[in-house]
Protein backbone atom coordinates (compact mmCIF):
# COMPACT_ATOMS: atom_id res chain seq x y z
CA UNK A 1 0.00 0.00 0.00
CA UNK A 2 1.10 3.54 -0.73
CA UNK A 3 2.49 5.64 2.29
CA UNK A 4 1.96 9.61 1.49
CA UNK A 5 5.31 11.25 2.12
CA UNK A 6 5.57 14.81 3.74
CA UNK A 7 3.58 16.49 5.58
CA UNK A 8 0.34 18.91 4.62
CA UNK A 9 1.80 21.95 6.90
CA UNK A 10 5.43 23.36 6.19
CA UNK A 11 7.15 26.44 7.99
CA UNK A 12 9.47 29.19 6.96
CA UNK A 13 10.60 31.85 9.80
CA UNK A 14 13.66 33.75 7.58
CA UNK A 15 12.47 34.90 4.41
CA UNK A 16 14.34 38.51 3.25
CA UNK A 17 14.43 39.24 -0.70
CA UNK A 18 17.75 40.90 -1.06
CA UNK A 19 17.48 44.38 -2.40
CA UNK A 20 20.94 44.18 -4.30
CA UNK A 21 22.62 41.89 -7.24
CA UNK A 22 25.80 41.91 -8.56
CA UNK A 23 26.49 40.49 -12.05
CA UNK A 24 23.95 37.99 -14.44
CA UNK A 25 22.62 36.68 -11.68
CA UNK A 26 19.31 38.66 -9.77
CA UNK A 27 19.12 37.88 -5.57
CA UNK A 28 16.04 35.72 -5.17
CA UNK A 29 14.26 33.01 -2.82
CA UNK A 30 12.23 29.83 -3.83
CA UNK A 31 9.79 27.58 -1.88
CA UNK A 32 10.64 24.25 -3.53
CA UNK A 33 7.85 21.66 -3.12
CA UNK A 34 7.95 17.99 -4.68
CA UNK A 35 4.48 16.39 -4.77
CA UNK A 36 5.24 12.41 -4.68
CA UNK A 37 1.51 11.62 -4.93
CA UNK A 38 -0.60 11.42 -8.33
CA UNK A 39 -3.07 13.93 -7.14
CA UNK A 40 -2.51 17.22 -7.65
CA UNK A 41 -1.61 19.36 -5.13
CA UNK A 42 -3.19 22.96 -3.94
CA UNK A 43 -1.29 24.88 -1.90
CA UNK A 44 -2.17 27.71 0.10
CA UNK A 45 0.63 30.32 1.25
CA UNK A 46 0.40 32.89 3.65
CA UNK A 47 3.55 35.35 3.98
CA UNK A 48 3.69 36.94 7.42
CA UNK A 49 5.31 40.34 7.96
CA UNK A 50 6.74 42.37 11.44
CA UNK A 51 4.68 45.38 10.82
CA UNK A 52 1.56 44.91 8.61
CA UNK A 53 -1.11 42.04 8.13
CA UNK A 54 -0.44 39.19 6.20
CA UNK A 55 -0.80 38.05 2.43
CA UNK A 56 -2.76 35.06 2.95
CA UNK A 57 -4.53 32.69 0.50
CA UNK A 58 -1.79 32.36 -2.12
CA UNK A 59 -3.29 29.62 -4.21
CA UNK A 60 -0.60 27.54 -6.31
CA UNK A 61 -1.43 24.23 -7.70
CA UNK A 62 1.54 21.40 -8.03
CA UNK A 63 0.80 18.55 -10.17
CA UNK A 64 1.14 15.31 -9.31
CA UNK A 65 4.65 13.43 -9.31
CA UNK A 66 6.46 16.95 -9.89
CA UNK A 67 8.28 19.72 -8.54
CA UNK A 68 7.57 23.36 -8.41
CA UNK A 69 10.19 26.22 -7.63
CA UNK A 70 8.19 28.97 -6.60
CA UNK A 71 9.98 32.03 -6.68
CA UNK A 72 8.54 34.55 -3.71
CA UNK A 73 9.05 37.29 -5.78
CA UNK A 74 6.30 36.40 -7.98
CA UNK A 75 3.87 35.68 -5.32
CA UNK A 76 0.19 38.40 -5.57
CA UNK A 77 -2.76 38.41 -4.03
CA UNK A 78 -4.84 41.10 -4.85
CA UNK A 79 -1.75 43.36 -6.09
CA UNK A 80 -0.18 42.96 -2.74
CA UNK A 81 3.46 41.39 -2.92
CA UNK A 82 6.29 40.57 -0.80
CA UNK A 83 8.28 43.82 -0.79
CA UNK A 84 12.07 43.43 -1.10
CA UNK A 85 14.12 44.16 0.98
CA UNK A 86 12.01 43.71 4.14
CA UNK A 87 11.76 40.50 6.10
CA UNK A 88 9.10 37.92 6.54
CA UNK A 89 8.15 34.71 7.19
CA UNK A 90 5.88 31.92 5.06
CA UNK A 91 3.48 29.60 5.93
CA UNK A 92 2.53 26.31 3.26
CA UNK A 93 -0.45 24.98 3.60
CA UNK A 94 -1.58 21.82 0.96
CA UNK A 95 -4.57 19.50 0.84
CA UNK A 96 -2.33 16.51 0.53
CA UNK A 97 1.10 15.12 2.13
CA UNK A 98 3.79 17.62 0.29
CA UNK A 99 7.89 18.29 0.67
CA UNK A 100 8.56 21.55 1.38
CA UNK A 101 12.27 23.21 0.79
CA UNK A 102 13.08 26.71 0.88
CA UNK A 103 16.10 28.22 -1.49
CA UNK A 104 17.78 31.89 -1.18
CA UNK A 105 20.24 32.91 -3.89
CA UNK A 106 22.36 36.07 -2.43
CA UNK A 107 24.16 37.93 -5.10
CA UNK A 108 24.54 41.07 -3.36
CA UNK A 109 28.05 40.49 -3.41
CA UNK A 110 30.63 39.27 -6.44
CA UNK A 111 30.86 36.15 -4.51
CA UNK A 112 27.48 34.79 -4.67
CA UNK A 113 25.69 32.72 -1.84
CA UNK A 114 23.27 29.93 -2.36
CA UNK A 115 21.33 28.94 1.10
CA UNK A 116 18.56 25.72 1.30
CA UNK A 117 17.36 24.29 3.67
CA UNK A 118 13.88 22.18 5.09
CA UNK A 119 11.28 23.63 5.94
CA UNK A 120 9.77 23.10 9.20
CA UNK A 121 7.24 20.31 8.77
CA UNK A 122 4.43 20.04 11.30
CA UNK A 123 1.97 17.30 12.03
Amino acid sequence: MFQARGEKNWYIPDGYIPPDSTGALTSHESICVLNCSSEEALIRITIYFEDREPIEEILVVVQGRRTKHIRTSSLMKEGASIPIGVPYAIEVQSDIPIIVQYSRLDSTQAENTLMSTMAYPLK
